[in-house]
């Protein structure tokens, strides 16, 4: 007989992270409002310079920026 798996598996240690958000946490209070040890506007930064806009490209008068060249 083959055994069964019980629970959900645990991973264990940290996972993988960019290096400009090393440390970041959130958590939701109790009035459902998000709390964040980053600020809001460095956040938006980071996401706009590494994320695709998936809705801003279906746009036809769109034109994808030009990406900083990521330092190695």
């Amino acid at each position: 007989m083959a055994k069964e798996k019980t629970g959900k598996s645990k991973k264990k240690g940290k996972p993988k992270v960019h290096e400009e958000l090393r440390g970041f946490e959130v958590s939701i209070d109790s009035f459902g409002e998000l709390k964040s040890n980053l600020p809001i506007e460095k956040l938006n930064k980071f996401l706009d310079e590494n994320v695709d806009d998936k809705k801003l490209a279906e746009r036809d008068d769109y034109q994808e920026p030009k990406k900083p060249k990521k330092k190695k």
